[in-house]
């Protein structure tokens, strides 16, 4: 089947265009929810290839594009990037594999080529070169060598430089062309043979498999999983903070919770109004000021009178809106807290704390420069002027070392932000350590940033431009979903050396226990939307997953944290299995796991899995045992079909998983349970799964029944992500009630005994 048959020039061989798309790795079909295979059309794979900086809008281009995807790399002197496993095994063995990793490098005929690694640590290793019967190849009119290096097996894992040097370059080579991996001399090529040439690229060696989790295997944990924002307490200024998160830390670590997953916590807009969705931040790197607990900064005691008492008013403000139980009002709450800290920024901090914060920025670098720049620019210019597209406006330009010295005092007021969020990052991690958590905070990473974001601005060259990422149509939304999101370059990203990625997974597990990444099928292949293009009208673009996935588990094994995928959705059988060698945890859904149209039994779940009974966008479990969604659903005008139909399947659907409890003693035989004693079961019958990590929603624990985000709605007709924590009759609940709280306390002791088991 074909979406569309629509191409800007109907001359274009499609057998060649696809042949194009192929070699860069986009998808020229993909199947349906339906399970139908689909073609792409072909203007679509214009565009896509146009993104990746490929021309393919003619015939002609198509033929030229398709000669240079042939050369490029014998047009480099290095690949962009070499990312391997440790071992030095080839891309598709394990550890210990006998196949070595060999890296091609190209240089002019007949050159004397020298080529050695320099390590983390600065110890220099020269690797061996491997005999590869390859011919010359005539490359721009220069005769071309490909020479093959093996990658030393003894090389730890780390961030490592590959350096090549040929002709006058070897021993020296000062005078010697280096671009960061192009391999280029100064003729802008491989070179003449005479010349001096010399390269280097980044070599990243990662664990073969992350082993973070493998204590879990020994002893499973549990766990709680919040959305920050709407956990409230009575120190709250009306949104869950920082130290309210080292509260409920401390809470159920005493109950025997191994950790709290929270929403993802990257920064929003630098002022209100503010994006509520989590998922759609300004960036993923750094962290939002929203979450700071303002009576945890210490420069509060040294105020003036008048400044304290300032704050003191706001403080209480802000607090009258905990009480609130329909919605939460961010942009509110953020302007107070704003202005409490423009007050404690002008507190002089003592040397200790100085020190402590040019540390911080140091450490940072010029990641967090441009992000604090952004945020002084984003104060004062819209999200939609045209300096954030205008090149010559870009970080590093003469434009933009001007507005450096102009916006100092609010670029240093931005960086101070996240010092204190680091600060109390740490603080919190550290609670649910003292609390006896084995993992404590775990994170949650985006898929991406807004078109309009921080990240599009500072990251440009990684990303790709004119596209955006969603999701082809499947069961829940026919039309296809965009997600607004600039999506990786593939090969800019690796030209980059990965770095752009390395540093934000960094900082996100800079004080964690572990991270959930949202979709990360995506670290496979994306789902590319052109501009202009509906959703359905997109393509799969391929990464470069084992680089991805190794460098994701290296950053993990360095920061001792866990990794687990949000797998759920369409992927290709293999995708789960991979990830699981590589030692990352997947997701199981209770509701999502069936075999052949019944529940699937616990004990066939995936070992390396979080297991739970739902989802943020599906509703708490007490709404969903009510049918809530369904409800909400057709009062939305959501609904494919008619509301009958869509209740019978979900009544048949949960009629079964409830039968299954009842067969394993954990209901009454008679079916007469009420709503929390079904709750309790279902997380009971979790627990006889082998899976090594089980979530208990905060929701479930205390009666909510609102879906916290409704799928195919914007806050107009539903306030996605403004739902804040209640009760089952619709009371406000907030974290200091939760030690007193019986409802609370029996689920999370049931679940607690039930893993002992």
């Amino acid at each position: 089947m074909t979406v569309t048959q629509k191409t800007a020039d109907p001359t274009i061989n499609e057998a060649r265009l696809h042949r194009l798309a192929q070699a860069h790795g986009v998808g020229t079909k993909f199947t349906g929810w339906d399970g139908l295979p689909y073609d792409v059309d072909p203007e679509t794979l214009v565009k896509v290839l146009a993104a990746l900086g490929v021309p393919a809008g003619t015939d002609e281009q198509v033929r030229a594009s398709l000669a240079d995807a042939e050369l490029g790399p014998w047009r480099r002197m290095l690949p962009p990037a070499v990312v391997v496993k440790d071992g030095s095994t080839n891309n598709d063995g394990g550890a210990g594999d006998s196949e070595e990793t060999l890296v091609p490098v190209h240089v002019p005929h007949g050159a004397e080529v020298r080529v050695r690694i320099v390590g983390e640590d600065g110890l220099v290793l020269l690797p061996e070169q491997r005999t590869v019967p390859t011919q010359p190849r005539m490359v721009d009119g220069v005769l071309t060598d490909r020479i093959m290096f093996a990658v030393p097996p003894e090389l730890p894992l780390g961030w490592h430089t590959l350096v090549v040097e040929t002709g006058g370059g070897i021993g020296g080579g000062a005078d010697s062309a280096a671009d960061g991996g192009t391999g280029r001399g100064k003729n802008g090529g491989t070179g003449s043979g005479t010349e001096s040439i010399r390269a280097e690229a980044v070599l990243v060696v990662t664990p073969a498999r992350l082993t973070t989790a493998d204590p879990l295997e020994q002893r499973p944990g549990w766990g709680l999983a919040t959305q920050l924002y709407s956990s409230r307490s009575t120190r709250s200024w009306g949104i869950g903070d920082f130290e309210d998160l080292a509260d409920l830390a401390a809470i159920s670590g005493a109950r025997g919770a191994d950790y709290v997953l929270v929403n993802p916590l990257h920064a929003a807009e630098p002022a209100p109004p503010v994006q509520p969705s989590p998922y759609s931040p300004s960036t993923r790197r750094f962290f939002n000021p929203l979450y700071l607990r303002i009576e945890a900064v210490p420069e509060l005691a040294y105020l003036a009178a008048d400044q304290r008492a300032r704050i003191d008013a706001l403080a209480a403000e802000s607090r009258r809106l905990n009480g609130q139980a329909d919605r939460l009002d961010r942009d509110t709450v953020y302007a107070a807290k704003l202005e409490a800290l423009e007050l404690l920024y002008q507190a002089k901090r003592s040397p200790a704390r100085q020190r402590a914060f040019e540390k911080f920025c140091a450490e940072a670098g010029q990641g967090l420069e441009d992000f604090a720049l952004w945020c002084a620019l984003r104060e004062e210019l819209p999200a939609d002027h045209p300096l954030w597209h205008d090149p010559a406006a870009a970080p590093g330009t003469a434009v933009m070392d001007g507005k450096r010295s102009e916006l100092a005092g609010r670029i240093d007021f931005h960086r101070w932000l996240q010092w204190l969020c680091d600060e109390q990052l740490e603080s919190a991690q550290r609670a649910a350590k003292l609390a006896g958590m084995r993992l404590g905070v775990v994170h949650d990473l985006a898929v991406g940033a807004d078109l309009s974001s921080a990240d599009a601005w500072m990251l440009r060259g990684s990303l790709a431009p004119g596209v955006s990422v969603g999701a082809p149509p499947d069961m829940y939304n026919q039309l296809g979903q965009d997600w607004s999101q600039p999506p990786w370059h593939p090969r800019r990203l690796a030209e980059a050396g990965y770095a752009p990625f390395r540093d934000m997974l960094r900082t996100v597990l800079r004080h964690a226990g572990g991270v959930r990444v949202d979709h990360i099928l995506g670290l496979f292949r994306l789902w590319w939307v052109p501009a202009g293009n509906g959703p359905a009208r997109g393509a799969y673009v391929q990464y470069d997953h084992e680089a991805l996935i190794g460098i994701l588990a290296l950053e993990a094994q360095r920061a001792g944290a866990v990794v687990i995928g949000e797998d759920l959705g369409t992927f290709e059988p293999w995708v789960r299995d991979y990830l699981a060698e590589r030692g990352i945890l997947g997701t199981s859904i209770l509701w999502f796991e069936n075999d052949d149209g019944a529940p699937l039994p616990p004990e066939k779940y995936r070992v390396h899995c979080l297991a739970s009974v739902n989802t943020h966008d599906l509703p708490p479990t007490a709404g969903f045992l009510a049918g809530d969604h369904v409800v909400l659903r057709e009062s939305l005008g959501l609904l494919e079909r008619p509301v009958a139909e869509e209740r019978a399947e979900h009544d048949a659907s949960l009629a079964s998983f409830l039968k299954l409890a009842r067969s394993r003693g954990l209901l009454p035989a008679d079916g007469q349970a009420g709503e929390e004693e079904q709750i309790e079961a279902l997380h009971r019958l979790l627990a006889q799964s082998p899976s090594v990590l089980l979530g208990v929603a905060l929701v479930d624990a205390v009666g909510e029944r609102r879906v916290q985000n409704q799928p195919g709605t914007t806050a107009e007709v539903y306030p996605n992500w403004q739902v804040p924590l209640a009760d089952s009759a619709g009371r406000a609940v907030l974290l200091d009630e939760l030690e007193g709280n019986a409802r609370f306390n029996r689920l999370l002791a049931a679940v607690d005994q039930s893993m002992a088991k």
